[in-house]
C-alpha cells in the first residue's frame, strides 16, 4: 500500500506536535515506519488519507463496540449539539446515563464522570485514599491506569521494594507510596500486604490486562485479591477503561463474578468521546466533594456531547445483551483460525483470549504477566504488523496492545484477516 499523504501529513505535524502525534503510540515506535493518518471511518473499516480501506482491529482502543459513526450515537451527538456543546451546569441527561450505568453494574450506588481514563483512576486512588485514610497503593507491573504520577513507577531492585520513577517529572516521594507487584501473582501480593501492613490504601487493576497485549486473570486470581483485600482492609479498584461494558454489561464483575470496591470507566461510556467515570457503593462515594471531604472537580466533566453519546451506546448495549455472545463468537472464531494458520508455521506464538479482546504473543511460553510478555520476540512482531497493514488490516501498532473486536466485523471480514495471516506467515517463514 501507498503512504505518501500520511508520510506527509506525519512529517507537517512533527513541525508543531512533540513527535508528530498526542498520543505516542501512535506514532509507530513500537514498529517502526510511518504512523498511519486516517480520514474516516465507518463500521469495521478505516479509510486513511491515501484512500486506503483497513479491516480495524483497534476499535479506537475500545470504545467502537458496534462499530465507528454507529447512527444512533451520531444521531444523539448532533441533536445535542444544535442545543449547545457545553454549559458547565447540570444537565438532566447526566441523571439518566448515571441511573442506567449504576443499573448496568453490579455493587455500585453512585457514579461520577470525568473526561478521560487518567483521570477516572486518578480519582478513584484518591477516594481510596481518602476513604481508608491509608497512602501506599499496589499496582501490577505492565498494567496501565494512565499516565498520573503514581501510575508511572516500574520495579524496583526486589520483588518486593518500592517501585522508582519510569518518567522525568515524577517523584521520588511519589514513587514511595506506589508497591508494584507481578500480575498473576497471588502470593507476592499477600506478601506485600503483610510487609505494609494496615499501610496499603487500594490495589488497583487491570482485572482483565491490555497494555502488556492481552492476558487473562489466571483461576482464583480475581477472587484471591478480593479475599486479600476483605482480610487486610483494603479497597479493590478494578479499571475497567477496556473492560467495561465490553466484556458483558456489568463488566468484569459480572464476566467472573468478583466484587471490586470500586470501578473505572474510559471511553466506552461515553460512546467513543472522550470521557471517564469511577464508581462504588454510596459510603465510598459519599467521601466526594460536595457531600464529602475528598476534592474532585472538573469543567467539562458530565459535557453534554459526551453523556448523549454514552447514553445512546449504553441503551444500544442494554437492550441486546446478545451483542456480547455475538462479539465473544466473532473473536472464538478468529483465534481458531489464527490458530490454524500459526501451527502450520515454524513460529513460536501463543494466543491469549478473553470475550472480544485477543493478542498474538510470539512466545515460546505462556504469557502470564508483564515479565513473560516482554521476553515475546517484538522483531517478529513488527514484521507481522506491517505485512497485516500492507495487505489491509490495521493492527495496534505495539506487541504489548490487546486487540479489540467490533460487532460491526463480519465472518467474511475475519475469514479475510486469516487469510491475510497465512500470507503474512509465510513472507516472515
Amino acid at each position: 500500500m501507498i503512504y505518501k499523504r500520511s508520510s506527509a501529513l506525519f512529517s507537517e505535524a512533527q513541525r508543531v506536535i512533540p513527535g508528530g502525534v498526542n498520543s505516542p503510540v501512535r506514532a509507530f515506535n513500537a514498529v517502526g515506519g510511518t504512523p498511519i493518518f486516517v480520514e474516516k471511518a465507518k463500521g469495521a473499516y478505516l479509510y486513511d488519507e491515501d484512500g486506503n480501506t483497513l479491516i480495524d482491529y483497534i476499535a479506537s482502543w475500545g470504545p467502537m463496540i458496534l462499530g465507528h459513526a454507529y447512527e444512533p450515537v451520531v444521531n444523539a451527538v448532533i441533536e445535542k449539539a444544535r442545543k449547545g456543546t457545553s454549559f458547565g451546569m447540570p444537565t438532566e441527561i447526566e441523571t439518566t446515563i448515571a441511573s442506567l450505568s449504576v443499573s448496568m453494574v453490579p455493587n455500585v450506588d453512585k457514579i461520577r464522570f470525568v473526561n478521560s481514563g487518567t483521570e477516572a483512576c486518578m480519582s478513584a486512588v484518591r477516594l481510596a485514599r481518602g476513604f481508608t485514610g491509608k497512602d501506599k497503593i499496589i499496582k501490577f507491573a505492565g498494567c496501565y491506569h494512565g499516565h498520573s504520577d503514581s501510575f508511572l513507577i516500574q520495579a524496583g531492585s526486589g520483588a518486593v521494594t518500592h517501585g522508582t520513577p519510569n518518567s522525568p517529572g515524577v517523584t521520588q516521594g511519589t514513587a514511595k507510596d506506589t508497591i508494584l507487584a507481578s500480575y498473576n501473582n497471588l502470593e507476592q501480593v499477600a506478601q506485600l500486604l503483610e510487609i505494609h501492613k494496615n499501610e496499603i490504601a487500594c490495589i488497583i487493576i487491570e482485572p482483565v490486562a491490555g497494555n502488556m497485549g492481552c492476558i487473562p486473570p489466571a483461576e482464583g486470581f480475581l477472587q484471591g485479591l478480593r479475599d486479600l483485600c476483605d482480610s487486610n482492609g483494603v479497597l479493590l479498584i478494578f479499571d475497567e477503561v477496556m473492560t467495561g461494558f465490553r466484556l458483558a454489561k456489568g463488566g468484569v464483575q459480572e464476566f467472573y463474578n468478583v466484587r471490586a470496591d470500586i470501578v473505572t470507566f474510559g471511553k466506552v461510556i461515553g460512546g467513543g468521546l472522550p470521557v471517564g467515570a469511577f464508581a462504588a457503593r454510596e459510603e465510598i462515594m459519599n467521601f466526594l466533594a460536595p457531600v464529602g471531604p475528598v476534592y474532585q472537580a472538573g469543567t467539562l466533566s458530565g459535557n453534554p456531547l459526551a453523556m448523549a453519546a454514552g447514553l445512546a451506546m449504553l441503551t444500544q448495549l442494554n437492550d441486546n445483551p446478545g451483542i456480547f455472545t455475538s462479539l465473544a463468537s466473532k473473536t472464538e472464531y478468529l483465534h481458531r483460525g489464527l490458530d490454524k494458520v500459526l501451527s502450520t508455521s515454524k513460529l513460536p506464538y501463543t494466543i491469549n483470549r478473553v470475550g472480544s479482546m485477543i493478542s498474538i504473543h510470539f512466545s515460546e511460553t505462556p504469557v502470564t504477566n508483564f515479565t513473560t510478555a516482554a521476553h515475546a520476540n517484538n522483531e517478529t512482531f513488527k514484521q507481522f504488523f506491517h505485512g497485516m497493514l500492507n495487505q489491509g488490516v490495521y493492527l495496534p501498532p505495539s506487541a504489548f496492545e490487546s486487540w479489540f473486536l467490533n460487532d460491526a466485523l463480519t465472518y467474511q471480514d475475519i475469514d479475510n484477516t486469516v487469510a491475510a495471516c497465512e500470507k503474512v506467515v509465510q513472507e516472515i517463514a
